[in-house]
């Protein structure tokens, strides 16, 4: 499932949650919405951090 696609479903779920309530299906189905879509977040930050370059040294304190 492309983010896009993913997060409009977990809108879906939220906003059928807020209203009405979720099934325990729904239930879970969020819950493991959430899970991929925050391990996808994780794994951005991480590559943007192992990707960065230190270009000046921090100066020295005396």
């Amino acid at each position: 499932m492309d983010i896009n696609a993913m997060i409009k479903r977990i809108n879906e779920l939220a906003h059928k949650k807020k209203n009405t309530g979720l099934t325990p299906e729904e239930l879970a189905e969020q819950q493991e919405l959430y899970k991929l879509y925050l391990g996808n977040i994780r794994g951005q930050l991480k590559s943007q951090l192992d990707n960065i370059t230190v270009v000046d040294e921090p100066p020295v304190k005396h």
